[in-house]
């Protein structure tokens, strides 16, 4: 299962440290799967499985001396009846646990749209794709000053995508035109509609931009995902990948069957996007009610 290092402009646990962030999810993710397999398996055990993160920074130790725990406990009862279905299960499971790291830290959150617990296309970017990748999803940058909302990023342990989904009915079929212009057609009617090029233009002008300035090299794909449409070309731009309903499973194997690590210059990567990115948050509440406490002198 991917993971969701960005959302749009909400606190991230990854911005806190993003050199630690990815092996300590994966690490929690195993053992959260291991908890829940061992319930599955040992009905009439009692079931309590949750992951405890602690602050154990300098900033939580001053907080009456002992560490901050923060508990996750997940739902376990009733479980699912097969195997199959505790995957799935599982996942679901592990997409609201991402959610809140992509919203929180322990001291602050982002108030998080509802409409990202029933987000389709974000469900499938983090179930379908290897814990290695790393998912910046619609990221917004800082730069000069100015906000810049951008395209889905995706940085994997040997290179970056930058992902713009153009998905219609099935029975549609898209034609590629030029950076400004695409058609679709549909029932021999064609009808256009602005080129998913200009857009990924922009966010890779911005992603290659930051990787310059931080010396950072990585290869910058750009990619038009269709899962339900085909694309009709004549010849693929330079750096860019159409990946339509046609070749979409092929392509998705490729990056399931990648067996590596997590790579240094990967990290390397977030950390130079993340330290431009935009940020929105606020303490959480039991944080300020402690804040009162602390510094009430009167």
């Amino acid at each position: 299962m991917a993971q969701l290092i960005k959302l749009e402009n909400y606190i991230s646990r990854y911005e806190q440290d993003p050199f630690h962030y990815p092996s300590q999810y994966m690490r929690l993710k195993q053992e959260q799967w291991q908890q829940l397999l061992r319930a599955f398996e040992n009905p009439k055990e009692p079931k309590k499985i949750e992951l405890i993160e602690k602050d154990t920074s300098f900033f939580g130790q001053f907080r009456k001396k002992k560490q901050i725990e923060e508990d996750v406990e997940l739902e376990t009862n009733p479980l699912p009846q097969t195997k199959e279905q505790l995957k799935v299960f599982y996942l679901d499971q592990l997409f609201q646990f991402q959610l809140k790291w992509a919203s929180s830290t322990i001291s602050l959150m982002s108030f998080i749209d509802r409409e990202y617990q029933d987000d389709l296309v974000l469900k499938y970017l983090l179930q379908r794709f290897p814990d290695t990748y790393l998912v910046m999803y619609h990221p917004i940058f800082r730069l000069k000053k100015a906000e810049i909302e951008t395209d889905i990023i995706m940085i994997t342990p040997f290179d970056v995508f930058i992902i713009k989904l153009v998905e219609y009915p099935s029975d549609v079929k898209i034609i590629a035109g030029d950076d400004r212009q695409w058609y679709k057609e549909e029932k021999s009617v064609r009808s256009t509609f602005i080129s998913p090029i200009l857009s990924l233009k922009r966010t890779d002008k911005i992603v290659k931009s930051i990787l310059k300035y931080k010396e950072i090299n990585i290869p910058v794909t750009k990619v038009v995902l269709s899962r339900s449409n085909a694309i009709e070309y004549h010849l693929e731009p330079y750096q860019t990948r159409y990946i339509d309903k046609k070749i979409h499973e092929a392509w998705l194997m490729e990056q399931r069957k990648l067996q590596t690590t997590l790579k240094h210059v990967q990290l390397k990567t977030i950390d130079a996007l993340l330290s431009f990115s935009d940020t929105v948050s606020f303490n959480r509440p039991e944080w300020q009610r402690e804040d009162a406490d602390q510094f009430n002198w009167e």
